[in-house]
């Protein structure tokens, strides 16, 4: 048999990496948010990952909870996620993936692009997505994932801040508003190198989301968590000093909107 998995969170994506690792043969317990966490953990086998796959929101918190000891086998696979993310709160060298595929409730699981992985049981989560069907791709080093990570934060925020001004769908954004696409997302960019502290190809991450767009012209651009996102960058962008003019512009003409409706 398979060395157990823990999985912290079963929503839609935490259900789907459930079923990748049962269909691997892996025994898998799940830890939902009514479960006091550390205990839990104390009463299964050791796992070879414990997965948390709880929202970005929440993941501070989970890493401040885990014990010192249930952070070597940590796997992440959140949004907006950095290496601060993580190191901030005491994990080393997690096992991390950037998802690119989406599940939601009552449709099946949709790829947009493969899923980049990095970290000791990289080859455990690609083999077990690998078994139903969803492509992973693995990388070779700490640099090639920080890429991939930016490339996907580079995409939700970019998707997010124009759908609030555009609406409508990524193909729609790339296709009649990409101007205003390219714009927001080399400001997301300055502000993602000055988080990282590193310079980025902007050629290959701006490949990385037009695969993104590709992989599924109809995905909507907003979703809920879109107002907050857009809040959210201009905090952090207003923290490091970087200029964010197109996307304060976007923020301004919204409020303008809203108050005119009010």
């Amino acid at each position: 048999m398979q060395p157990p998995i823990a999985i912290i969170g079963v929503g839609e994506l935490g259900g789907v990496f459930a079923r990748a690792f049962l269909r691997a043969g892996h025994p898998v317990y799940p830890v939902t948010r009514n479960m006091p966490l550390n205990q839990t953990l104390e009463q299964i086998p050791p796992p070879a990952l414990t997965l948390a796959a709880v929202g970005e929101k929440d993941l501070p918190a989970v890493l401040r909870e885990l014990g010192a000891d249930k952070r070597s086998s940590l796997g992440l696979l959140q949004n907006e996620l950095l290496p601060e993310t993580w190191q901030s709160n005491g994990v080393t060298d997690p096992t991390v993936i950037s998802v690119w595929f989406e599940k939601k409730k009552g449709m099946d699981v949709k790829v947009l692009r493969p899923s980049p992985l990095f970290g000791p049981q990289m080859e455990v989560m690609a083999a077990a997505l690998d078994g139903i069907g969803i492509p992973c791709r693995r990388l070779a080093s700490f640099d090639e994932l920080l890429l991939e990570l930016v490339v996907k934060n580079v995409f939700v925020y970019m998707i997010n801040i124009c759908g609030l001004k555009t609406g409508g769908t990524t193909g729609k954004l790339w296709a009649a508003h990409n101007e205003l696409a390219q714009r927001v997302a080399a400001e997301i960019i300055n502000l993602q190198e000055a988080l990282t502290k590193t310079n980025f190809s902007r050629r290959k991450l701006m490949d990385g989301v037009a695969e993104g767009v590709a992989g599924d012209p109809e995905h909507k651009c907003m979703g809920r968590s879109a107002p907050a996102r857009l809040t959210r960058f201009l905090a952090m962008a207003d923290q490091a000093g970087t200029k964010a003019d197109t996307v304060r512009r976007i923020q301004a003409e919204l409020n303008q909107d809203q108050a005119q409706g009010d």
